[in-house]
């Protein structure tokens, strides 16, 4: 029935994983059920607290109320770090284990050897939404999901598991698990974006790789020209793979009756590299804006850095300072996110360099 369409989809998303590696289950399985019982254990010791200062009203002044609801906040901060130590450190291991022991091997005469680890299918894009699901619980702009099953298909649906989008739990939960029936009117839009997902990834983008591959393994014979002939078949290749992948992902949500955000919005037409990064992967650059440059920008630390700031260095360059640093934040973030390797550390530093000038 269309009750139990939720149950078909997390069975056909769980296949989908385990026909790429029945490993992968371990691993999602892992970070689903941390990011579950962490949700659970902060829903109910906050509503204890409420419950406990409600019937105890008359045995708190302002003061400590304060204290209590400090304490209590601390030790609610202290679960969610636990948990996004656990999600987090499994991304770390399994993606960039390799690439610190080969960062090590630079400067060691005898080299180490590397590791043997899988690094599961779509575990940024997964990871990123189980962190953004706990944040958005110590934050009580959410309720938990209390179905570990529902829970489990929010992080393992299988359309956005290999390029995204980065989806949020108040978000895709409104059309995840409620029954729908059949509408051909969403299937057929939803099958013609599929169509247009695939022509732009096989006809443009796989096409284009054939010409850059041709143009950049002979950097002798092909240059001066050449090279903006390549960085110009390099953004179209790239801009019809990457979107050619969301189409496909959004045509099948559609065909589903479930809604992911759009993740592109006309990139290419943007007037500076900083509109250009509000309009390309759009769920990325939101998820590194509402977790990690506000939340650093205003914690204690960086307010007194900006109070001191202000005072030694003046109004104008004071002011400015907090914010240079949560974007160095999230562009040595973004770069690292995006790859294992140096050169996209430095490609998102180069960002950086170029937004804040």
């Amino acid at each position: 029935s269309y009750k139990e369409r939720w149950v078909l989809l997390l069975i056909a998303s769980l296949a989908f994983y385990w026909f790429a590696d029945p490993r992968y289950l371990i691993f999602i399985g892992v970070t689903a059920l941390t990011a579950y019982v962490f949700a659970i254990i902060t829903e109910n010791y906050n509503a204890k607290r409420k419950a406990y200062l409600k019937a105890n009203k008359e045995y708190f002044d302002s003061e400590s109320k304060k204290k209590y609801k400090n304490t209590t906040t601390r030790n609610t901060r202290l679960l969610m770090l636990a948990a996004l130590l656990i999600k987090l450190g499994i991304l770390a291991v399994t993606k960039y284990t390799n690439f610190v022991i080969d960062t090590m091997n630079s400067w060691r005469t005898e080299p180490l050897s590397f590791v043997n680890i899988i690094v599961p299918m779509g575990i940024s894009f997964y990871t990123f939404q189980t962190v953004s699901y706990s944040i958005d619980i110590c934050r009580g702009t959410i309720k938990a999901q209390r179905n570990f099953l529902k829970f489990l298909l929010f992080v393992s649906f299988f359309p956005q598991l290999v390029q995204g989008a980065i989806s949020r739990y108040e978000d895709l939960s409104q059309t995840l698990y409620e029954p729908k029936k059949f509408e051909f009117q969403n299937f057929s839009y939803g099958f013609m974006r599929i169509l247009w997902g695939y022509f732009k990834k096989l006809v443009v983008a796989d096409r284009l790789v054939i010409a850059l591959k041709t143009l950049t393994e002979s950097p002798d014979e092909y240059k001066g020209a050449y090279v903006f002939v390549v960085m110009m078949l390099y953004a179209a290749q790239l801009y019809c793979d990457f979107t050619g992948g969301i189409d496909i992902t959004i045509g099948i949500a559609q065909m589903l009756g479930i809604t992911v955000k759009e993740n592109f919005n006309l990139p290419y037409f943007s007037k500076n590299i900083k509109e250009y990064w509000n309009r390309w992967h759009i769920t990325m650059g939101t998820w590194f804006t509402d977790y990690i440059f506000y939340p650093l920008s205003v914690s204690p630390t960086m307010l007194k850095l900006s109070k001191w700031s202000r005072q030694h260095l003046g109004n104008a360059v004071g002011k400015r300072v907090t914010v240079y640093i949560s974007c160095f934040a999230v562009w040595l973030a973004t770069g690292i996110w995006h790859g294992a390797a140096w050169h996209f550390v430095v490609w998102g530093l180069m960002n950086f360099v170029v937004i804040m000038a």
